[in-house]
């Protein structure tokens, strides 16, 4: 470790190697927790290059619990928090309704860190248990199309790095990587960040994990999810290239909302306005999930556009589908095989 801080503070970028091996030395408790965090702002100070990403991520998904069996068509749509909207739980809400569509959903998350409820938070308060075995994980994924992975259960070595990034109060690299480390192999991407600047970087880094599509996405008033209140800044990867694009929602057949408009509350609050949006009410809740389950059925390849992704999430709410995602996950999970957190 003591080589790879003094390459750290002299502007050096580790190779991906390099870089995981480090992070699984941190994993493995050899390190204190004082040389966790200077590795954490040595690269932050430095500018983490796209090989630096692909590590960290990987030797995070190396030291996950082992889901072994093999999916093909899989997306994720788990965003990186931290845009302080206080916004409902768009993703999670938007993951049903595009497994409604006929997308595999692999939906990775964790409890409220910077926002008021988390996915896991809202799931937990609609029945869905966040202990499940991994076995039982799988099995749920291949009989329903959609399932939750739990940040802390899935990933249980990260303990001391949530506390040092907790204790460092100041956003590192490691803030932003947790959709990225979804231990499921992922064939398509969305994802949403808070950060306008790292969007070309994060694409890249999906381009060398392998993903065959993925939109990468920073929306209006900077949050971590497509927004109605105005311009959208995608960077997508299709076919081995990157490309930029902004959607405005008015372009794509929906209403501007401004973002104060889509603000939740706690897990019981959350968890009605899922229930609502799924069960067909109209308003900014609504179009706020058709806009992000359209790019998500868009990034999957299901829609050659991103107005079609948005009529196929209609259809998959108006259908009943979407609501039949969440309560077949519900019903699946209840007595599932549990494991201990």
């Amino acid at each position: 470790m003591k080589s790879y801080l003094e390459k750290l503070t002299a502007r050096k970028s580790l190779t991906q190697p390099e870089m995981e091996e480090a992070v699984s030395k941190i994993f493995s408790d050899e390190i204190s927790d004082s040389e966790i965090a200077a590795f954490m702002v040595g690269l932050k100070t430095k500018g983490e290059t796209v090989e630096e990403v692909a590590g960290i991520v990987e030797a995070f998904r190396s030291n996950s619990r082992a889901f072994g069996r093999k999916f093909t068509g899989v997306l994720d749509n788990c965003g990186t928090g931290g845009d302080g909207s206080q916004s409902f739980n768009i993703s999670t809400t938007s993951a049903f309704v595009i497994a409604g569509a006929g997308v595999t959903v692999a939906k990775h998350g964790n409890r409220s860190i910077s926002s008021k409820t988390g996915s896991a938070d809202v799931l937990e308060e609609l029945g869905v248990p966040l202990d499940l075995s991994p076995e039982k994980t799988e099995d749920i994924l291949e009989e329903n199309g959609i399932a939750f992975l739990f940040a802390p259960y899935v990933h249980p070595k990260i303990k001391r790095i949530m506390k040092v990034r907790k204790d460092l109060r100041i956003p590192t690299v490691f803030n932003l990587i947790g959709p990225l480390t979804n231990p499921i192999d992922l064939d398509y991407q969305l994802l949403g960040i808070n950060r306008a600047d790292r969007l070309e970087l994060f694409a890249q880094v999906l381009k060398k994990l392998g993903r065959k599509r993925a939109v990468v996405l920073n929306g209006a008033g900077s949050m971590d999810e497509a927004s109605l209140a105005g311009d959208n800044q995608l960077v997508i990867l299709k076919d081995g290239e990157i490309v930029r694009e902004i959607v405005h929602p008015e372009e794509v057949g929906l209403s501007l909302y401004e973002n104060s408009e889509i603000i939740g509350g706690d897990a019981k609050q959350n968890a009605a306005i899922l229930l609502d949006v799924l069960k067909g009410k109209k308003g900014a809740y609504r179009d706020t999930v058709l806009l992000n389950a359209g790019i998500g059925i868009f990034a999957a390849g299901r829609a050659d556009t991103i107005q079609h992704g948005i009529f196929q999430a209609a259809e998959s709410i108006d259908s009943g589908s979407a609501l039949d995602k969440l309560e077949t996950l519900i019903h699946k999970s209840k007595n599932a095989e549990r494991a201990v957190i």
